[in-house]
């Protein structure tokens, strides 16, 4: 089995410095100074393992099949997420090609061990769910996936038994489930109060917040650490804030880009532990990143920064 060696956590310097180019970070950072901290990281309640709060999401982004340009993109992504001292990778077997492209370039890369490999059975029964689960290790070039998630519930109550077995026999080392839908929110509260999980995936941002009203509360009353997908609403705040500028008051907490305002208000909810933004540009990696430095929104500029975007 291969052993896991993470690397000391690289600080914002060592964004600029190790694998980034001095003019694009100059580009994304022109006239800020930056610290030497390391990236804020979060506890695995289960465990008190550090998990850097900032990782990546391959959905869509990442299903490039063989497509040289689009692994090339990949590719720097990946460059791009370890340099700046993030470690999970988040994919599925829904995503297509995602695993694959992904597995592949961290093998090139010589990052297998170094990446919090996260990903999903998708599958009804516990056979084809097993199936899943040893392609996905199969693809990841690992005998251990840190974590495994049962997708968008389905069939969860077949395959849980299978996960607890799995992480038992140190096949995996956490378990948990996703969903992308405040619609399926009653389920997912089910769910937790029914069974014993180490993290909970779910949708949170500024626009999309009914997951602060019953899920993050009970993630932290439970001592379950949560994944935050869609952090931009699938794009929608990005068409929201388009050709305006960020607000001078964001540089408060640190925020330099609208991507950082979005990533930095959902980390300031202290349940959110690691957020998988998905993109395959290196330069929004990069920025995504930097949203784990400095500090974060205060209660009151929390609610300045939603009146600010309920204005719009």
């Amino acid at each position: 089995m291969k052993s896991r060696r993470y690397p000391d956590r690289a600080t914002r310097r060592d964004v600029l410095q190790i694998g980034m180019g001095a003019a694009l970070a100059g580009a994304l950072f022109p006239t800020r100074v930056l610290p030497a901290e390391a990236m804020l990281a979060r506890p695995i309640p289960s465990s008190g393992e550090a998990l850097p709060v900032i990782g990546l999401g391959t959905s869509r982004v990442f299903d490039v099949g063989v497509d040289e340009a689009g692994r090339s993109a990949c590719r720097a992504v990946l460059e791009a997420l370890r340099a700046g001292g993030a470690t999970l990778v988040d994919s599925s077997p829904m995503y297509r090609s995602a695993e694959e492209v992904a597995g592949d370039l961290a093998a090139e890369l010589q990052l297998t061990d170094q990446l919090f490999w996260a990903t999903k059975v998708w599958a009804d029964g516990a056979a084809a769910g097993i199936e899943q689960m040893e392609d996905s290790m199969r693809l990841f070039d690992t005998q251990q996936i840190d974590l495994m998630q049962v997708h968008n519930l389905r069939d969860w109550q077949t395959h849980m038994p299978v996960l607890r077995d799995w992480k038992a026999e140190g096949r995996i080392r956490y378990i948990g489930i996703t969903h992308f839908r405040a619609a399926a929110f009653d389920d997912l509260e089910r769910v937790i109060n029914a069974t014993e999980l180490d993290f909970v995936q779910l949708n949170y941002s500024i626009a999309e917040r009914e997951a602060e009203e019953r899920l993050l509360p009970l993630c932290a009353d439970k001592g379950i650490a949560t994944l935050i997908n869609r952090p931009f609403a699938r794009g929608a705040l990005f068409a929201a804030v388009e050709g305006r500028q960020v607000p001078q008051w964001a540089a408060e907490f640190g925020a330099v880009s609208w991507g950082q305002f979005f990533l930095k208000f959902i980390l300031s909810h202290p349940a959110a532990t690691c957020l998988i933004p998905a993109t395959r540009k290196a330069r929004h990696m990069v920025d995504n990143v930097g949203a784990g430095f400095g500090p974060l929104p205060d209660q009151e500029q929390r609610r300045k920064m939603i009146t600010f975007m309920q204005s719009l």
